[in-house]
């Protein structure tokens, strides 16, 4: 019998009562209560923090029962009861001054009326440090602190600086507070999707432990590999049977979509968790995991800080970037990791260098499928049209028409890019043919400045050189003259020699030359 999925069902409580399937973490919940005091956790939205915040709160709530049948249950032998004070700043639009102060004094009054208020404790800050005092003096036993997603008001203020002040300012005060109240605090996590650091919201919380990169803690969020085949094996095999595959085969698709996560040096692979329960609640692939969020702000601050979309393949980034984006604007690298889009690919010991790409499937496809529009001529709405009309031209051998239809992409390029045109045209080709990659079997290369392009499909092979001010005259030329094409002299498919050039002038493409 297939599971019991809890899809968007972030309550302990509620999965464990209602049957619903539960990937057992509780081995590092254990570790984590017993070997530390203050943590931070950085995962991608939907990954599971929710769960592992609601997971801890049970656990010193002392609910032992719904432990049962998981590793805490022989771990644990004391069970006792704290109190727990809970802050979820997910669920809420922050988009004026007061909004963050409302949430907070919502919260802050519903304790008051549990602990008790003092007239004096005028600000947020100093009411929250009076109701951890009070929880702790009425129960006898310090205070365990949980925040989920404490970022979130912050995320949603980028692109407003004064807001996105405002806000630092508050929880910087706010979160403070953990700090002055040690002696009355047993325990506290903070998660989000990301790490303002240094100057910022932690400058005066640096007793956190920041577990985001850590080794011991790379699979408290998320499924990995082991966890998938032992917890969905029943699920693996139905979704199988449904979709014309062998166990093995769905196994193996299943990781080309969803796994690839890393979230430290030599750790296992992790899977999308809401991407899983979804696919098999749903018994069909689908981009689950990215169509819940649609990361404007992100191709924003990729085009503000003239970001060259081919690093995607080698982006490289330190460890300390990796903790903090304060610099944003102009290294957006640190909250593409953050956010789930780029994860860890690779390891330099010696540099200590983290080497970033795509983590999967959905997320590189749906990214880039994302951000045709925000580069290129595209509505909106028609981007799956136009993928699709691409690839029809290529497999029908109908260049003039790709061709066209590519030129109509740089129809409208704007001004202000014009000292950035010979990115720009890199940037929407990297797009364009990422996207025919994954229906086709399409090469890109860059290097020493010449942009050369391999596209293959059932019947035909593509060998492209573009040019930049120069002619589509001298690209076929350089095709000729450099036999691009000798590699593929034995294949039987048709072959089709495209020189291309672009123009700074009309800020597109100005010819293209076609040679079998």
């Amino acid at each position: 019998m297939a599971n019991i999925y809890p899809v968007g069902i972030q309550s302990f409580d509620e999965i464990r009562k209602g049957g619903y399937i539960y990937i057992d973490k509780t081995e590092y919940i254990h570790e984590l209560i017993k070997n530390g005091k203050y943590y931070f956790l950085s995962r991608p939205r939907r990954f599971g923090k929710s769960l592992l915040i609601s997971t801890i709160e049970a656990y010193f709530l002392g609910k032992k029962d719904l432990f049962n049948g998981l590793v805490m249950e022989n771990l644990e032998k004391e069970w006792i009861e704290y109190p727990v004070l809970h802050i979820d700043l997910n669920n809420q639009k922050y988009e004026y001054k007061d909004s963050l102060d409302e949430i907070l004094n919502n919260t802050l009054t519903h304790w008051e009326e549990l602990y008790g208020a003092r007239e004096a404790e005028s600000s947020l800050s100093l009411r929250f440090q009076g109701v951890i005092q009070r929880a702790a003096e009425k129960a006898g036993k310090n205070v365990v602190i949980l925040i989920d997603e404490y970022d979130k008001p912050m995320l949603q203020a980028i692109g407003n600086e004064d807001l996105l002040t405002e806000y630092r300012n508050t929880l910087k005060a706010f979160y403070g507070t953990l700090k002055s109240c040690d002696r009355y605090i047993k325990f506290a996590l903070l998660t989000g999707v990301t790490k303002f650091s240094k100057v910022s919201v932690f400058s005066d919380l640096n007793n956190l432990m920041d577990i985001s990169l850590s080794r011991r803690f790379a699979n408290i969020c998320g499924i990995t590999e082991h966890e998938l085949h032992r917890d969905f094996k029943e699920d693996i095999k139905i979704m199988a049977e449904k979709n014309d595959m062998t166990e093995e085969e769905m196994k193996d698709t299943l990781k080309i979509w969803y796994d690839g996560y890393h979230f430290a040096d030599k750790s296992e692979d992790i899977y999308n968790p809401f991407s899983i329960l979804n696919t098999f609640a749903e018994m069909q692939l689908g981009s689950y995991w990215f169509e819940t969020g649609t990361p404007t702000f992100l191709v924003e601050l990729l085009k503000k800080s003239n970001y060259d979309l081919n690093r995607f393949n080698n982006e490289m980034a330190s460890s300390d970037s990796l903790g903090g984006i304060e610099s944003i604007y102009v290294n957006p690298v640190p909250i593409l990791y953050q956010s789930g889009y780029l994860t860890i690919k690779d390891f330099d010991k010696e540099f200590r260098l983290y080497y970033l790409g795509f983590p999967n499937r959905e997320v590189e496809e749906g990214f880039n499928r994302f951000l045709l529009p925000y580069y290129a001529s595209v509505e909106n709405g028609n981007t799956t049209f136009q993928i699709k009309s691409f690839i029809n031209d290529i497999r029908n051998g109908d260049i003039d028409s790709f061709m066209l239809r590519l030129q109509s992409f740089f129809a409208d390029t704007p001004y202000e890019l014009a000292r950035e045109l010979e990115l720009h045209y890199q940037n929407v080709l990297f797009i364009v043919f990422k996207l025919l990659g994954f229906y086709t079997e399409a090469e890109y290369h860059t290097s020493n400045g010449r942009i050369d392009m391999i596209v293959k499909t059932n019947n035909y092979i593509y060998v492209m050189e573009f040019k930049l001010n120069g002619s589509a005259e001298e690209a076929i030329k350089q095709i000729n003259e450099k036999e691009y094409a000798k590699p593929f002299a034995s294949d039987t498919r048709k072959l089709l020699k495209v020189g291309i050039n672009f123009n700074n002038q009309i800020r597109g493409i100005e010819k293209w030359i076609v040679e079998e």
